[in-house]
């Protein structure tokens, strides 16, 4: 096993077919070909399963990717720190679920860190595409939520990924509307309250299980729903057509504005936010900063 055969494995898993990543690797197609499948036959293992449409990493595969990251990325950094007269680019990933938090904390880190050269990523996602960042070391860190009706499942599939979860807080259900809705006035609101409005949620791709939803309460049945695939999205809809979303009822005026509250829901649940990281990685000086920023955050909205 070779640092050149590890990188094709990366460079194949990002492109998603072996002729473009050939392209991308300057090789021929029939040479990655055979340099993945030696690969294969020296680990015992299948990593990319071939289809039709291009490749499809497998379960193996996946584990081995992570594993192949950390070494592609350490080698780097020691070419870096003595082969080349150039600093190091640092490079932090996190993945979160739709929370106006999460981007402030972001932004915090980003603020602290005063080197020129760095390449950061936030991915507001999908909660199972959450826990598969952070299982793949893609992203050091993920954040979402647990509860009464979801933990039993999520904490079972963390577990399973050798990821463990600390909570940040809890926090009592509410919905976000805008500042005009017929709501907007009201102290506290009920489940009768909001049945009129279209209720938006989030959509979880082809894991659309109740369980990974990013919204409490994700079994009821609504007269009018609308799934939306991102934030501003989601906001502009509350503005334009009265609509709701459960959520933590934690929000950054800063980043989304004073024409969307918060306003309590009146059911008995929990939600517990939280962040998950790989149990066996020792945290990154920007993973501990992010975390801080996290915290801080946090509590001054709460």
């Amino acid at each position: 096993m070779t640092l050149q055969q590890l990188r094709y494995i990366i460079t194949t898993a990002q492109k998603g077919t072996i002729s473009e990543a050939a392209k991308e690797l300057f090789i021929s197609q029939p040479s990655l070909s055979n340099a993945i499948k030696e690969l294969e036959k020296e680990l015992g293992i299948v990593i990319f399963s071939r289809t039709n449409k291009g490749i499809i990493i497998s379960d193996e595969g996946l584990e081995f990717l992570g594993y192949a990251r950390q070494v592609v990325e350490q080698a780097d950094l020691l070419e870096n720190r003595y082969l080349q007269d150039k600093v190091t680019k640092k490079r932090f990933s996190i993945s979160t679920q739709h929370y106006s938090f999460a981007v402030n904390a972001f932004v915090d880190l980003v603020k602290k860190y005063r080197d020129n050269d760095y390449e950061f990523m936030i991915r507001e996602t999908r909660t199972h595409e959450i826990i598969e960042d952070v299982k793949t070391l893609k992203s050091e860190i993920g954040i979402l939520y647990l509860n009464e009706f979801n933990k039993k499942v999520i904490n079972k599939l963390l577990k399973e990924n050798d990821l463990v979860f600390n909570k940040l807080f809890d926090a009592r259900p509410h919905i976000f509307v805008s500042d005009t809705n017929p709501l907007a006035g009201k102290k506290i609101v009920t489940l009768e309250d909001i049945e009129p409005y279209p209720y938006l949620s989030f959509e979880q791709g082809q894991y659309n299980s109740f369980y990974f939803s990013e919204e409490i309460l994700s079994t009821m049945i609504h007269q009018k729903m609308i799934k939306v695939s991102d934030r501003a999205t989601l906001f502009n809809l509350l503005i334009g057509l009265d609509g709701y979303t459960i959520c933590t009822g934690v929000i950054s005026e800063e980043l989304n504005g004073k024409n969307i509250i918060a306003i309590p829901l009146d059911v008995d649940e929990i939600i517990s936010i939280g962040y998950i990281v790989h149990k066996d990685t020792i945290r990154s000086n920007l993973g501990q900063i992010f975390i801080e920023a996290l915290k801080k955050n946090t509590q001054e909205l709460l």
